[in-house]
């Protein structure tokens, strides 16, 4: 007997008489083509992988910040930004085009709500915003953490030209103004007007 016969008998004993072969036309596996409603498994995962294209959007981080201290205004402005430009927002000369509210709101939710609100005011040309995230007059309580996180973002933004916190009759130190960088729609405006005066 060769070595593939003692294989194959010693195959057949190790199945033992319960195993019989397929019958023709029953050898292959019913396949039911009716559509099946997703698992809640299923869902989760595909909520859960929603989120993260999110997340992966909202490039602002909200790993730990140094607190500010709560009496302490914010203001940042970039380089190449004139001194004249954040004096004129630290005493809101420049009006605002849109307000976003983020006060009692979890830190999580304030950056993305900041994230989607700059992007939205950029996409539509806004200069300059205001964002009120009140105050507290503790330097750990829950506003001035997030004011922090705030300075923290907002210096992330390539868009953000420059910040302060807003002058008293318009939130003091609970809210801050932003400029925004043109967008090239409206550098683009801006040159078509001034070839218009020049020819």
């Amino acid at each position: 007997m060769s070595h593939a016969a003692n294989d194959y008998q010693a195959f057949r004993r190790a199945l033992g008489d319960d195993v019989r072969p397929l019958t023709k036309g029953r050898d292959k596996a019913a396949v039911d083509r009716g559509q099946r409603q997703p698992s809640e498994a299923q869902l989760a995962r595909r909520e859960s992988a929603q989120r993260v294209d999110d997340d992966e959007r909202d490039f602002l981080s909200d790993e730990f910040v140094d607190l500010i201290g709560a009496h302490d205004p914010i203001e940042y402005r970039r380089d190449g930004i004139q001194l004249g430009v954040l004096e004129r927002l630290r005493h809101g000369g420049y009006a605002a085009e849109a307000r976003l509210h983020i006060m009692r709101m979890p830190v999580i939710e304030c950056r993305r709500a900041v994230c989607a609100f700059l992007r939205e005011a950029h996409d539509h040309d806004l200069r300059s915003v205001l964002i009120v995230h009140g105050r507290s007059s503790d330097d750990d309580g829950r506003a001035n953490v997030v004011r922090s996180y705030l300075y923290h973002w907002l210096t992330q933004f390539d868009e953000v030209q420059a910040f302060s916190s807003a002058p008293p009759q318009q939130g003091g130190l609970g809210a801050t103004f932003v400029m925004l960088r043109k967008s090239e729609r409206a550098r683009a405006r801006n040159r078509e007007r001034q070839q218009k005066r020049r020819g």
